[in-house]
């Protein structure tokens, strides 16, 4: 379904992903891990047409995501980190303007609604604005309009951030409930390893803009000796505290990104 081949991004001399290839399976979960500035999210947005790879080829369900962008957008769905929901309409709306936006036909389209507001334990607030929600029923409400077209791919980019327990169980629960109903493919990022070693078929791991691990949390453990996915991904990828991006290739990417 996903198929990446000798992918890079490169600002100037810097390169924020180094030749990094992986394929992701139909229906498979994929978690794609890495510390804070590895090129997790360059990579998901080279997968989702948002960035312009400098070399190598991405596919998506058979397409080349640079050649034939808009059929791309067609077949996935996407979460980002930060909230995309229009904080002044209902749930309801912002659920039906997703799926006039795909162009959904007005029967389906209400059907489908109604099925995924309900499992998502938002039906009942239908009809309240989304202003009134709490940050994690917002985030169910996002996780559940991205599934409305029914689409074949679905890109999480740490879509349990800053949520409790509770809620990040509930959001899991429903997603490998419609990944196994409905064998779309999700592809996510997130910083809890718990998360990831409950949930993922497979892990690929990043670090410095290259992978440097594959395969399921067993091999990844068995590779490294440890006990857990959390233990093996510290010993692939080391102990030290990461930020965003060392300073002075953020600011190379800046200056490069002001020359363009």
């Amino acid at each position: 379904m996903i198929r990446v081949e000798h992918l890079v991004k490169q600002y100037g001399d810097v390169k924020a992903v180094s030749d990094i290839s992986f394929t992701v399976a139909e229906a498979e979960i994929f978690a794609f891990l890495g510390p804070n500035g590895a090129g997790k999210t360059t990579t998901i947005k080279m997968l989702t047409t948002l960035l312009r790879p400098t070399a190598g080829r991405v596919e998506v369900d058979g397409l080349d995501v640079t050649a034939h962008p808009d059929e791309v957008r067609r077949r996935f769905g996407i979460v980002f980190q930060d909230s995309s929901t229009d904080d002044e309409l209902s749930a309801y709306d912002n659920m039906d303007l997703h799926g006039r936006l795909y162009r959904m036909p007005r029967g389906p389209r209400a059907k489908r609604i109604e099925f995924l507001l309900n499992l998502f334990e938002l039906w009942d607030r239908r009809r309240d604005s989304v202003k009134q929600f709490s940050g994690g029923m917002k985030r169910r409400l996002e996780i559940a309009r991205s599934f409305l077209h029914t689409p074949k791919i679905l890109f999480l980019d740490e879509p349990t951030l800053g949520l409790d327990p509770q809620t990040r169980n509930l959001l899991w629960s429903h997603v490998q409930k419609l990944n196994d109903m409905e064998r779309i493919t999700v592809f996510l990022t997130t910083h809890y390893m718990e998360e990831a070693e409950r949930v993922a078929h497979r892990i690929g791991i990043i670090d410095h803009g290259r992978i440097v691990a594959q395969g399921t949390v067993s091999e990844l453990k068995a590779r490294t000796g440890t006990d857990s996915l959390e233990r093996a991904f510290l010993a692939l990828t080391g102990t030290t505290i990461r930020e965003e991006a060392p300073a002075p290739q953020l600011g190379r990417i800046r200056r490069w990104r002001r020359r363009q």
